[in-house]
Protein backbone atom coordinates (compact mmCIF):
# COMPACT_ATOMS: atom_id res chain seq x y z
CA UNK A 1 0.00 0.00 0.00
CA UNK A 2 1.70 3.33 -0.83
CA UNK A 3 2.01 6.71 1.65
CA UNK A 4 -0.37 9.27 1.21
CA UNK A 5 1.85 11.98 1.88
CA UNK A 6 5.25 11.02 1.78
CA UNK A 7 7.49 13.49 0.49
CA UNK A 8 9.70 11.54 -1.20
CA UNK A 9 7.72 9.05 -2.73
CA UNK A 10 7.53 7.93 -6.23
CA UNK A 11 4.05 7.36 -6.90
CA UNK A 12 3.28 11.16 -6.76
CA UNK A 13 2.69 12.01 -3.07
CA UNK A 14 3.70 15.15 -1.55
CA UNK A 15 4.28 16.20 1.93
CA UNK A 16 1.56 17.93 4.51
CA UNK A 17 1.64 19.75 7.43
CA UNK A 18 3.32 17.57 10.34
CA UNK A 19 1.72 16.19 13.15
CA UNK A 20 -1.59 15.12 14.22
CA UNK A 21 -3.01 18.59 12.49
CA UNK A 22 -1.99 17.10 9.44
CA UNK A 23 -5.02 15.32 9.37
CA UNK A 24 -6.80 16.81 6.59
CA UNK A 25 -4.01 17.77 4.46
CA UNK A 26 -2.80 14.14 3.96
CA UNK A 27 -6.57 13.12 2.81
CA UNK A 28 -6.53 16.13 0.57
CA UNK A 29 -2.86 14.82 -0.84
CA UNK A 30 -4.34 11.49 -1.69
CA UNK A 31 -7.88 12.48 -3.13
CA UNK A 32 -7.07 15.73 -5.00
CA UNK A 33 -4.40 16.39 -7.84
CA UNK A 34 -2.96 19.88 -7.31
CA UNK A 35 -4.70 21.57 -9.54
CA UNK A 36 -5.58 25.06 -8.82
CA UNK A 37 -8.59 26.37 -8.85
CA UNK A 38 -10.46 30.27 -9.04
CA UNK A 39 -9.62 32.11 -5.68
CA UNK A 40 -6.12 31.52 -4.89
CA UNK A 41 -6.60 34.62 -2.04
CA UNK A 42 -9.08 32.48 -0.64
CA UNK A 43 -7.56 29.66 -0.32
CA UNK A 44 -4.38 30.90 0.87
CA UNK A 45 -6.30 32.88 4.07
CA UNK A 46 -7.74 29.48 4.65
CA UNK A 47 -4.61 27.51 4.57
CA UNK A 48 -3.29 30.39 7.05
CA UNK A 49 -5.78 30.77 9.66
CA UNK A 50 -5.92 26.42 9.58
CA UNK A 51 -2.69 25.99 10.36
CA UNK A 52 -2.55 28.48 13.50
CA UNK A 53 -5.53 27.71 14.53
CA UNK A 54 -3.82 24.14 14.48
CA UNK A 55 -1.17 25.48 16.00
CA UNK A 56 -3.30 26.98 18.87
CA UNK A 57 -3.81 23.47 20.31
CA UNK A 58 -0.58 23.16 22.21
CA UNK A 59 -0.71 26.44 23.43
CA UNK A 60 -4.23 25.86 25.06
CA UNK A 61 -3.48 22.73 26.30
CA UNK A 62 -0.52 24.49 27.88
CA UNK A 63 -2.94 27.03 29.62
CA UNK A 64 -4.75 23.95 30.91
CA UNK A 65 -2.26 22.23 32.43
CA UNK A 66 -1.58 25.87 34.69
CA UNK A 67 -5.57 24.63 35.96
CA UNK A 68 -4.11 21.51 37.39
CA UNK A 69 -5.58 19.25 34.81
CA UNK A 70 -3.17 16.35 33.36
CA UNK A 71 -2.89 15.33 29.95
CA UNK A 72 -5.87 12.43 29.87
CA UNK A 73 -8.30 15.05 31.06
CA UNK A 74 -7.20 17.67 28.73
CA UNK A 75 -7.45 15.13 26.09
CA UNK A 76 -11.36 13.48 26.92
CA UNK A 77 -12.30 17.13 27.45
CA UNK A 78 -11.21 18.14 23.69
CA UNK A 79 -12.43 14.93 22.41
CA UNK A 80 -15.85 14.69 24.49
CA UNK A 81 -16.83 18.37 22.82
CA UNK A 82 -15.59 17.70 19.47
CA UNK A 83 -17.59 14.10 19.15
CA UNK A 84 -20.63 15.64 18.33
CA UNK A 85 -18.65 17.64 15.55
CA UNK A 86 -16.90 14.43 13.89
CA UNK A 87 -20.29 12.44 14.07
CA UNK A 88 -21.90 15.03 11.82
CA UNK A 89 -18.89 15.41 9.43
CA UNK A 90 -18.69 11.72 8.94
CA UNK A 91 -22.79 11.52 8.69
CA UNK A 92 -22.52 14.51 6.75
CA UNK A 93 -19.82 13.27 3.96
CA UNK A 94 -21.02 9.72 3.77
CA UNK A 95 -24.61 10.92 2.86
CA UNK A 96 -26.04 8.37 -0.22
CA UNK A 97 -22.41 6.55 -0.30
CA UNK A 98 -22.06 2.45 0.43
CA UNK A 99 -21.49 1.04 3.88
CA UNK A 100 -18.27 0.51 5.42
CA UNK A 101 -17.02 -2.90 4.29
CA UNK A 102 -15.80 -5.56 7.03
CA UNK A 103 -12.02 -4.53 5.99
CA UNK A 104 -12.70 -0.83 5.78
CA UNK A 105 -14.00 -0.96 9.02
CA UNK A 106 -11.21 -2.67 10.82
CA UNK A 107 -8.92 0.00 8.85
CA UNK A 108 -10.82 2.83 10.08
CA UNK A 109 -10.24 1.46 13.41
CA UNK A 110 -6.87 1.08 13.18
CA UNK A 111 -6.16 4.75 11.63
CA UNK A 112 -8.56 6.01 14.44
CA UNK A 113 -5.92 4.34 17.18
CA UNK A 114 -2.76 4.93 15.94
CA UNK A 115 -3.66 8.53 13.57
CA UNK A 116 -5.73 10.42 16.18
CA UNK A 117 -5.53 8.62 19.43
CA UNK A 118 -2.09 7.27 20.22
CA UNK A 119 -0.77 10.50 18.44
CA UNK A 120 -2.92 12.63 20.19
CA UNK A 121 -2.43 11.24 23.53
CA UNK A 122 1.07 11.00 23.74
CA UNK A 123 1.70 13.97 22.14
CA UNK A 124 -0.31 15.70 25.02
CA UNK A 125 1.28 13.86 27.58
CA UNK A 126 4.89 15.50 26.26
CA UNK A 127 3.42 18.47 26.36
CA UNK A 128 3.67 17.99 29.89
CA UNK A 129 7.31 18.43 30.27
CA UNK A 130 8.32 20.46 26.51
CA UNK A 131 7.56 23.87 25.54
CA UNK A 132 4.71 24.45 22.92
CA UNK A 133 7.79 25.83 20.40
CA UNK A 134 9.87 22.28 21.27
CA UNK A 135 6.44 20.09 20.43
CA UNK A 136 5.36 21.90 17.07
CA UNK A 137 9.20 21.75 15.58
CA UNK A 138 9.49 18.01 16.68
CA UNK A 139 5.90 17.29 15.00
CA UNK A 140 7.36 19.12 11.73
CA UNK A 141 9.89 16.09 11.20
CA UNK A 142 6.67 14.31 10.19
CA UNK A 143 7.55 14.09 6.61
CA UNK A 144 10.68 12.65 7.52
CA UNK A 145 9.01 9.85 9.64
CA UNK A 146 7.22 9.24 6.42
CA UNK A 147 10.13 9.06 3.96
CA UNK A 148 11.76 6.74 6.95
CA UNK A 149 9.05 4.42 6.90
CA UNK A 150 9.21 4.05 3.17
CA UNK A 151 12.63 2.82 3.26
CA UNK A 152 11.85 0.42 5.68
CA UNK A 153 8.24 -0.95 4.73
CA UNK A 154 8.23 -0.61 0.91
CA UNK A 155 11.61 -0.35 0.61
CA UNK A 156 12.06 3.27 -1.04
CA UNK A 157 15.52 4.84 -2.10
CA UNK A 158 16.73 8.09 -0.33
CA UNK A 159 18.42 10.26 -2.48
CA UNK A 160 22.02 12.34 -0.83
CA UNK A 161 19.83 15.66 -1.62
CA UNK A 162 17.08 14.27 0.71
CA UNK A 163 19.41 13.16 3.15
CA UNK A 164 21.07 16.65 3.58
CA UNK A 165 17.29 17.89 3.64
CA UNK A 166 16.71 15.41 6.57
CA UNK A 167 19.64 16.11 8.37
CA UNK A 168 19.29 19.82 8.47
CA UNK A 169 15.54 19.84 10.24
CA UNK A 170 16.72 17.58 12.56
CA UNK A 171 19.69 19.87 13.33
CA UNK A 172 17.18 22.21 14.35
CA UNK A 173 15.34 19.90 16.74
CA UNK A 174 18.52 19.00 18.81
CA UNK A 175 19.60 22.64 18.73
CA UNK A 176 16.20 23.78 20.28
CA UNK A 177 16.20 20.56 22.26
CA UNK A 178 19.87 20.94 23.69
CA UNK A 179 18.82 24.57 24.92
CA UNK A 180 15.79 23.16 26.56
CA UNK A 181 17.87 20.23 28.38
CA UNK A 182 19.68 23.41 29.98
CA UNK A 183 16.73 24.63 32.00
CA UNK A 184 14.52 21.73 32.28
CA UNK A 185 16.67 18.74 32.67
CA UNK A 186 15.71 14.84 32.35
CA UNK A 187 11.90 16.03 31.99
CA UNK A 188 13.03 17.63 28.57
CA UNK A 189 13.96 14.35 27.40
CA UNK A 190 10.97 12.52 28.25
CA UNK A 191 8.83 15.05 26.52
CA UNK A 192 10.44 14.90 23.71
CA UNK A 193 10.46 11.70 23.38
CA UNK A 194 7.02 11.27 24.34
CA UNK A 195 6.11 13.71 21.21
CA UNK A 196 8.41 12.31 19.01
CA UNK A 197 6.91 9.22 19.56
CA UNK A 198 3.51 11.00 18.48
CA UNK A 199 4.97 11.94 15.36
CA UNK A 200 5.63 8.16 14.61
CA UNK A 201 2.38 7.24 15.75
CA UNK A 202 1.04 9.88 13.00
CA UNK A 203 3.58 9.14 10.49
CA UNK A 204 1.53 5.21 10.48
CA UNK A 205 -1.49 6.40 9.85
CA UNK A 206 -0.28 8.60 6.74
CA UNK A 207 1.57 5.48 5.71
CA UNK A 208 -1.60 3.29 5.80
CA UNK A 209 -4.46 5.79 4.70
CA UNK A 210 -3.73 6.32 1.21
CA UNK A 211 -5.81 3.70 -0.35
CA UNK A 212 -8.92 4.02 2.02
CA UNK A 213 -8.62 7.90 1.65
CA UNK A 214 -9.06 6.80 -2.12
CA UNK A 215 -12.34 4.93 -1.85
CA UNK A 216 -14.18 6.48 1.46
CA UNK A 217 -12.87 10.23 0.42
CA UNK A 218 -10.80 12.42 2.97
CA UNK A 219 -13.74 14.27 5.20
CA UNK A 220 -15.75 10.74 5.72
CA UNK A 221 -12.25 9.23 6.46
CA UNK A 222 -11.60 12.21 9.22
CA UNK A 223 -15.15 12.22 10.71
CA UNK A 224 -14.94 7.83 11.22
CA UNK A 225 -11.63 7.78 12.73
CA UNK A 226 -11.69 10.97 14.17
CA UNK A 227 -14.69 9.46 15.84
CA UNK A 228 -13.32 6.23 17.19
CA UNK A 229 -10.44 8.67 18.55
CA UNK A 230 -12.85 10.11 20.41
CA UNK A 231 -14.70 6.95 22.20
CA UNK A 232 -11.26 5.66 23.38
CA UNK A 233 -9.93 9.04 24.99
CA UNK A 234 -13.46 9.32 26.72
CA UNK A 235 -13.27 5.56 27.60
CA UNK A 236 -9.42 6.67 28.58
CA UNK A 237 -10.57 8.84 31.10
CA UNK A 238 -13.22 6.80 32.80
CA UNK A 239 -10.70 4.12 33.67
CA UNK A 240 -8.22 6.07 34.77
CA UNK A 241 -9.85 8.84 36.42
CA UNK A 242 -13.06 9.38 38.51
CA UNK A 243 -15.98 10.73 36.09
CA UNK A 244 -17.43 13.05 38.53
CA UNK A 245 -13.95 15.16 38.09
CA UNK A 246 -15.32 17.02 34.80
CA UNK A 247 -18.00 18.16 37.20
CA UNK A 248 -15.51 19.67 39.60
CA UNK A 249 -13.56 21.44 36.84
CA UNK A 250 -13.33 25.28 37.06
CA UNK A 251 -15.32 27.23 33.90
CA UNK A 252 -12.11 28.85 32.48
CA UNK A 253 -11.32 25.27 31.63
CA UNK A 254 -14.09 24.02 30.15
CA UNK A 255 -14.31 26.99 27.96
CA UNK A 256 -10.82 26.50 26.77
CA UNK A 257 -11.42 22.74 26.34
CA UNK A 258 -14.45 23.87 23.79
CA UNK A 259 -12.36 26.21 22.05
CA UNK A 260 -9.46 23.18 22.31
CA UNK A 261 -11.97 21.17 20.61
CA UNK A 262 -14.06 23.73 17.62
CA UNK A 263 -11.49 26.27 17.15
CA UNK A 264 -8.02 24.31 17.08
CA UNK A 265 -9.63 21.02 15.89
CA UNK A 266 -12.91 20.71 14.18
CA UNK A 267 -12.68 23.87 12.43
CA UNK A 268 -9.28 23.78 11.12
CA UNK A 269 -9.76 20.28 9.61
CA UNK A 270 -12.82 22.04 7.84
CA UNK A 271 -10.64 24.77 6.96
CA UNK A 272 -7.48 23.29 5.39
CA UNK A 273 -9.71 20.84 3.46
CA UNK A 274 -11.36 23.97 2.12
CA UNK A 275 -8.04 25.14 1.21
CA UNK A 276 -7.18 22.58 -0.88
CA UNK A 277 -10.09 22.68 -3.10
CA UNK A 278 -8.65 25.82 -4.41
CA UNK A 279 -5.29 25.72 -4.42
CA UNK A 280 -4.58 22.13 -4.16
CA UNK A 281 -2.43 20.16 -1.55
CA UNK A 282 0.98 21.06 -2.37
CA UNK A 283 0.91 25.16 -1.70
CA UNK A 284 -1.88 24.38 0.96
CA UNK A 285 1.16 22.48 2.58
CA UNK A 286 3.76 24.55 1.96
CA UNK A 287 1.48 27.51 3.02
CA UNK A 288 1.21 25.47 6.33
CA UNK A 289 4.62 25.58 7.37
CA UNK A 290 3.57 29.01 9.10
CA UNK A 291 2.64 26.36 11.99
CA UNK A 292 5.69 26.30 13.97
CA UNK A 293 6.14 30.31 13.55
CA UNK A 294 2.97 30.77 14.77
CA UNK A 295 3.33 28.04 18.03
CA UNK A 296 6.33 29.92 18.94
CA UNK A 297 4.74 33.26 18.77
CA UNK A 298 1.74 32.58 20.86
CA UNK A 299 4.20 30.52 23.13
CA UNK A 300 6.04 33.65 24.02
CA UNK A 301 2.99 36.30 24.08
CA UNK A 302 0.45 34.19 25.38
CA UNK A 303 2.53 31.34 27.57
CA UNK A 304 5.49 33.52 28.73
CA UNK A 305 8.17 31.10 27.26
CA UNK A 306 11.63 32.32 26.39
CA UNK A 307 12.58 33.24 22.52
CA UNK A 308 16.12 33.19 22.63
CA UNK A 309 18.94 33.13 19.19
CA UNK A 310 18.87 29.23 19.43
CA UNK A 311 14.96 28.84 19.12
CA UNK A 312 14.81 30.73 16.42
CA UNK A 313 17.83 29.20 14.29
CA UNK A 314 16.60 25.91 15.01
CA UNK A 315 13.29 26.71 14.31
CA UNK A 316 14.84 28.58 10.42
CA UNK A 317 16.44 25.12 10.23
CA UNK A 318 13.68 22.68 10.82
CA UNK A 319 12.01 24.58 8.14
CA UNK A 320 14.62 24.56 5.51
CA UNK A 321 14.60 21.28 6.24
CA UNK A 322 11.25 20.48 5.66
CA UNK A 323 11.47 22.63 2.64
CA UNK A 324 14.31 21.14 0.57
CA UNK A 325 12.61 18.20 1.60
CA UNK A 326 9.61 19.19 -0.93
CA UNK A 327 11.42 20.72 -3.54
CA UNK A 328 13.67 17.14 -4.08
CA UNK A 329 10.90 14.62 -3.19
Amino acid sequence: MRSATSPAGDDGAREVPAGEDAAVAAAGAATHDAHVVPLPWAGLALATVGAIAFSGKAIVAKLLYRHGLDAVTVLCLRMLFALPLFLLLAWWAGRGKPPLSASDKRLVLLLGVTGYYLASFLDFLGLQYISASLERLILYLNPTLVLALGIVLFGRRVTLRQAVAIGVSYAGVLLVFGHEVGFQGPDAALGTALVFASAVSYAVYLVYSGEIVRRLGSMRLVGLASTVACVLCIGQFLLLRPAGLLLELPAPALWLSLLNATACTVAPVLMVMMAIERIGPALAAQTGMVGPMSTLLMGVLILGEPFTAWIAAGTVLVLVGIWLLARWR
